[in-house]
């Protein structure tokens, strides 16, 4: 192989400097997107999307567990896929492993969850034996056409305003690879990661970066971060399009 130079500490250090001007620029560009992922447009989501969940059918509403925002990657675990009905595809499989426990996410408001064409007891036995505890809802209409994700793996975010369920970001291909992490899901999402030094729209809520973190086990489930800001968030959105309407109701 035709590996780099050895050098002293010194030089070592120098080169280490001159990357680390390009990560921080990196780490910007990426809040920039992340800025901007937050204010695209949301779009509304007509059909009554129906799953097989473990305690029988479930609405795309009840996917988000009772929390504003909705996390969704369709897994291909299902016949026609590689080692059906005894293993799940490699690639799923693998981005399964590296997601991070989902307790700090919930901290957000915000609900991860799989979902395949799987019948629930093929479920059950492949998350025991692979020792994966995510929400994982079996398909049963047209919703993995309809969000992109019907030939390829793919990654969703939802938001919600009572009964009203909204898209509000899509990603795949290499853009899934990544993820994994808390903050990386939490980019994804309409309202980030929720903490002051983000640039975020008027209005969205916002927690000092740090003092929200706990253990795993520490949390205080019944905490809502959007208490009462969602709804304020929509009806401004709302009077906005109408007043770009002039004035229609």
């Amino acid at each position: 192989m035709n590996v780099p130079p050895v050098v002293p500490a010194p030089e070592w250090e120098a080169a280490r400097q001159r990357l680390l001007v390009k990560e921080k620029a990196q780490t910007r560009a990426h809040d920039a997107l992340a800025a901007e992922r937050r204010r695209m447009p949301w779009m509304a989501v007509e059909k009554d999307y129906r799953f097989e969940g473990p305690d029988g059918p479930v609405r795309l509403l009840d996917l988000f567990e009772g929390r504003r925002q909705l996390i969704v990657y369709r897994f291909f675990f299902e016949p026609g896929v590689h080692g059906w009905p005894e293993r799940a595809c490699v690639g799923c499989s693998m981005m399964a492993d590296q997601v991070g426990h989902l307790a700090h996410l919930n901290a957000r408001g915000t609900t991860y969850a799989r979902v395949s064409r799987a019948p629930q007891p093929d479920i059950r036995r492949l998350k025991r034996e692979m020792g994966w505890d995510s929400p994982w809802y079996t398909l049963t209409d047209d919703f993995d056409a309809d969000f992109g994700v019907d030939q390829w793996h793919g990654t969703n975010a939802f938001v919600r305003d009572g009964e009203r369920v909204f898209r509000t970001y899509f990603v795949n291909h290499r853009g899934d690879e990544a993820l994994g992490s808390t903050w990386s899901y939490l980019d994804l999402t309409a309202f980030g990661r929720q903490e002051e030094w983000e640039d975020s729209p008027e209005g969205y809520p916002r927690t000092r970066a740090y003092e929200w973190w706990r253990r795993h086990d520490e949390y205080d489930t019944g905490t809502d971060p959007w208490e009462g800001r969602l709804d304020e968030k929509v009806a401004a959105t709302k009077a906005h399009a109408r007043t770009s309407a002039g004035g229609a109701s």
